[in-house]
């Protein structure tokens, strides 16, 4: 069972002694687990000798209107989940351990980088995520952090994260996990009716879809905008309110989407790897997916 610690001093006294001569391994999360956050405990384990998982719902990160207050908190079922995958440490701290003074006058400001995609209809978001994580990564020291791919525009901005407050941390990005039907893990999931669960994986079928008409080159007859569109209106027409539907490169740059068979050297010009990233409500729950494409 993973020894549960709530008080920052106490989890940085409990790690010192390993900090010499083993790897530390951090695995962020606001609990409410699900196989997907044990995947990254078992990634996290192949990384490094000793794994601590954080479990808080993170206040700066919710804006107004949005289910801080509703959402689900199962810290005892959690443990028993870490268990079983072998974690060694939960930090289970109280808002005001992380949080002297909420809102915390200090904040950090990612950028360009967050004005895009989650960003737009939730402009605070990605602020509440780099306070708390670079926190985290205070707080623990890891040697090695595991993010889900599910949040692509989250893991982006704390590689920069990382990069720019130069943290000695590698920063791993772990596979989307889903279920056997394809809808990616979340724990906003359990938001979804019997119903809209049913419905639910046709956003992950119209991602394959499209990828699958981008490597057969279909962009370069109709353009990436009529494709994106077309998509759109079939993930619309099963129930969804889309937030976004983009096609970006990996590093989440924007690229031409009206490229046509008349364009000079349409097809040299664009990038071979490109990733289609989208949100989109089905009820009550916002949902996420991405997939990454290759084109020949």
């Amino acid at each position: 069972m993973p020894i549960i610690h709530h008080h920052i001093a106490a989890l940085q006294a409990a790690l010192k002694p390993f900090r010499s001569q083993q790897r530390i391994a951090l695995v962020p999360t606001m609990g409410n687990l699900h196989d997907g956050h044990l995947e990254l405990v078992k990634i996290a384990k192949k990384h490094a000798d000793v794994v601590v998982v954080s479990i808080f719902v993170n206040p700066t990160q919710f804006g107004v209107g949005e289910d801080f207050d509703s959402y689900p908190r199962t810290l005892n079922e959690d443990v028993a989940k870490l268990a079983s995958v072998g974690a060694d440490y939960v930090f289970a701290p109280t808002i005001d351990e992380m949080y002297p003074v909420l809102p915390p006058p200090t904040t950090i400001r990612a950028g360009v980088i967050t004005e895009q995609l989650c960003g737009k209809t939730r402009p605070t978001h990605f602020d509440g995520v780099g306070i708390v994580v670079a926190k985290l990564f205070n707080i623990v020291q890891p040697n090695v952090a595991v993010f889900g791919q599910k949040d692509y525009q989250q893991l982006a901005i704390i590689k920069q994260l990382v990069r720019d407050l130069s943290y000695p941390i590698d920063i791993i990005a772990a596979p989307i996990v889903r279920a056997a039907d394809g809808l990616a893990l979340s724990s906003r999931n359990q938001y979804l009716s019997a119903d809209e669960r049913k419905i639910a994986p046709v956003l992950q079928q119209e991602l394959q879809r499209l990828a699958q008409q981008l490597k057969l080159g279909a962009h370069i007859e109709q353009g990436f905008e009529a494709l994106i569109t077309e998509t759109a209106s079939r993930i619309t027409a099963a129930g969804f309110i889309i937030d976004y539907l983009e096609l970006k490169t990996v590093q989440l740059e924007n690229i031409s989407t009206n490229r046509s068979s008349q364009s000079t050297n349409s097809t040299e010009s664009l990038p071979h790897h490109l990733i289609i990233v989208v949100a989109a409500w089905l009820g009550s729950a916002r949902l996420l997916d991405n997939l990454l494409v290759t084109l020949e």
